[in-house]
């Protein structure tokens, strides 16, 4: 049995959550706290298996009650939070960068007869219940905030690119990595990051204001500039084409996924060729994964996370299992690695 601890202020939201929850047999909301310090006070007497946790409470909100969790008795949250309030958007990823493990759009839930939404609240609370978390303890992002030193040549270089996938656990990965590139890195950077849809405004955003590079969604035959890092639109795929420009694609999910990886990357591999860097981060599944090898046998570069660092392991597992990899890398030498195989992609040229 699944025992869920519910965070919400709302009387409303609270019984749709339970009732949605308490549907399914495997399930069990244990209790609801009004505010983010009865949640504090009530994880280490009930033990949950997992959280579902509102953002704007009284007495303290979803973001501080986060960081209190998961420096002190770390559990699997789930935040519950509306995508069309972007002024909160802030608060959703500074929860997770704390530990949270992902966001699920309050207003879907709340509309009458949407069972989908029903669905995947309860696909996500199963899957994310098994989920290793480790205790966040309670410093500040900016404290780690140290950009490498790009020993490179300073010119435009078009002819090179980075391209990265994630999942789950995978806006805190991109944070620690792109935070740490300079805001002359001398290549553009292309990501695919799955994430529930209205939320990849507010991440953009929130990578904008904490990295040094420039941070935006890619738009159809935008020219990919270096130091800029395009993350692919909500239900576009998106693709590189020739002369560096971003072409995005309304073709159907490649592997139950859209936007996909694997598209991007073997778009990466086709054009760029041993120009690639393609990394591979934390999520479930195995996207991205035929894209890695793309990358590989067009002589480019490779990097998968290491599992110790992984929220989820599904993802950079399925391409070392594939023997397409150079590096596999905690995440926090991910970042150095980039700078260096860019590096070594210039001085060959």
């Amino acid at each position: 049995m699944i025992r869920v601890l519910v965070v919400e202020d709302s009387p409303l939201m609270c019984k749709i959550l339970t009732a949605m929850m308490n549907s399914d047999p495997q399930i069990l909301v244990v209790a609801v706290a009004n505010n983010g310090k009865e949640a504090v006070e009530l994880v280490p007497c009930l033990k949950p298996d997992i959280i579902t946790m509102d953002m704007d409470m009284p007495l303290m909100d979803g973001f501080e009650a986060t960081k209190q969790i998961m420096a002190y008795h770390p559990t699997p949250i789930l935040i519950v939070s509306s995508s069309v309030f972007r002024m909160g958007m802030e608060k959703v990823f500074k929860a997770i960068s704390h530990g949270a493990l992902d966001v699920i759009d309050k207003s879907e839930l709340e509309i009458v007869g949407n069972e989908k939404s029903g669905e995947a609240l309860i696909a996500k609370i199963k899957f994310l219940t098994d989920v290793r978390v480790a205790d966040h303890p309670l410093v500040k992002l900016r404290n780690e905030r140290t950009v490498i030193d790009l020993k490179t040549p300073r010119k435009k270089v078009s002819d090179k690119i980075v391209a990265i996938v994630a999942s789950t656990g995978g806006p805190q990965a991109l944070l620690k990595i792109l935070k740490r590139l300079p805001e002359d890195f001398p290549c553009g950077i292309v990501i695919v990051q799955h994430i529930t849809n209205g939320f990849l405004s507010g991440l953009v955003d929130w990578l904008n204001k904490e990295c040094k590079i420039r941070v935006k969604i890619g738009e159809d035959s935008e020219e990919i500039r270096p130091g800029v890092a395009y993350t692919a639109p909500d239900n576009f795929h998106m693709k590189v084409g020739e002369g560096g420009k971003i072409n995005l694609s309304n073709e159907p999910p490649n592997g139950g996924h859209k936007p996909s990886g694997n598209v991007l990357l073997e778009s990466v591999a086709k054009i760029y060729g041993r120009g690639s860097v393609g990394a591979i981060l934390t999520g479930m599944g195995r996207d991205g994964a035929m894209g890695i090898k793309a990358i590989k046998q067009s002589q480019g570069k490779t990097i998968a996370q290491n599992e110790k660092s992984c929220v989820v392991f599904g993802m950079p597992n399925a391409a070392i299992e594939m023997n397409v990899v150079d590096k596999v890398l905690p995440l926090e030498n991910i970042a150095e690695e980039i700078v260096l195989m860019v590096s070594e992609a210039i001085t060959i040229k």
